[in-house]
């Protein structure tokens, strides 16, 4: 039973939502500050198009497959520690049950309670009560490479070809000022979209979104003035 049905918890879409929002937001400013360096060099529809088009192809798979390897990397480090306290069980489950004990009176159960709780879970699901409680994993926070991969590339190609259709239908000699204006909108509505997917709350996401994107953005600029080319 749950005592809000009609409100379910958020956590639940943790891990697909960073790797959404990652993605997203890496392929709003990357791919922006892209055609703002392509469009300041050489402003012709062909010129941006092309760029914009390679950009967003080798930014998602890049999102993508860094994704799938550093989700992997935590999936094994998961699954190693699971497979220690297997053995650990299988070898010493006195002292496994006296860790499990321990936890339980941290958290503020009397010995006696602590005892009891423990002896149960046990008999119910040794490995499985270790792992949630000691290694504090769960199968909501479980690592998901393929999840992660595509959502990661996914939200990249859709949330980067935003900029990119904004060059393309920009006359060229306003390029540069239209794919700016369209990417804080952009980064705006991520934001939004962040905020109301997870629960959290608008104004927080969107400041945090929007700024962090406008400052990577002025940072790419300061760079590219400081060597004299366009970037």
């Amino acid at each position: 039973p749950s005592a809000h049905d009609n409100e379910p918890h958020f956590i639940t879409r943790s891990g697909w939502l960073r790797a959404a929002v990652l993605g997203a937001n890496d392929g709003i400013v990357s791919i922006s500050s892209l055609l703002v360096g392509v469009a300041s060099a050489d402003p012709s529809p062909r010129a941006v198009l092309i760029a914009g088009v390679a950009g967003l192809t080798a930014g998602a798979m890049s999102m993508a497959a860094g994704e799938y390897v550093s989700v992997s990397s935590q999936s094994d480090i998961e699954r190693a520690d699971i497979a220690r306290e297997r053995q650990a069980l299988s070898d010493e489950p006195e002292m496994e049950h006296a860790e499990l004990v321990a936890i339980y009176r941290h958290r503020g159960l009397s010995a006696e309670t602590a005892k009891i709780v423990a002896d149960e879970l046990t008999r119910h699901d040794a490995l499985g009560s270790h792992v949630r409680d000691e290694l504090g994993l769960s199968e909501v926070h479980a690592a998901n490479p393929l999840q992660a991969a595509l959502a990661s590339g996914a939200t990249f190609s859709i949330a980067g070809a935003v900029p990119l259709i904004a060059a393309a239908a920009s006359p060229a000699s306003y390029i540069v000022h239209i794919v700016l204006i369209v990417t804080i909108l952009a980064l705006g509505g991520l934001g939004v979209f962040g905020a109301k997917t997870g629960g959290a709350p608008v104004g927080h996401s969107l400041a945090r979104v929007v700024g962090w994107g406008v400052v990577a953005m002025l940072v790419t600029a300061g760079i590219g003035k400081i060597f004299g080319v366009s970037v």
